[in-house]
């Protein structure tokens, strides 16, 4: 069953719809609101700074010298829960983050090809 579950946040309300069987899930809706938007306790901001703290861990993992990438993507899925506020979402049974490092080649001043 899903129900609609409300954060305030800097730029105004979230709703985002939640499932209500999910584990640690708990109606806070007082009687009668049956149907209707449970209120979070905290900031939407708050709860993003769960996933925020993987983000820059892997960023700074992955800047390291070692690889030296030219451009690192970090993607993964976020989902909210009221108790929970944002975890990284999982696919199928496995936690979901891809990480995509790019090189570009480089130019080496004094190495160009000449004819």
């Amino acid at each position: 069953m899903n129900e609609l579950i409300r954060w305030e946040s800097d730029e105004g309300p979230v709703v985002v719809e939640v499932d209500s069987r999910d584990p640690g899930f708990r109606s806070v809706s007082r009687r009668g609101d049956a149907g209707g938007v449970h209120e979070v306790e905290g900031r939407f901001e708050s709860a993003l700074n769960n996933v925020r703290g993987a983000a820059l861990s892997a960023l700074r993992t992955f800047r390291d010298r070692t690889m030296d990438p030219d451009l690192i993507e970090l993607e993964f899925g976020v989902k909210l829960s009221a108790e929970a506020g944002a975890v990284i979402a999982k696919t199928a049974t496995e936690g979901h983050l891809t990480v995509k490092l790019t090189w570009s080649r480089r130019e080496v001043p004094g190495d160009e090809q000449r004819t």
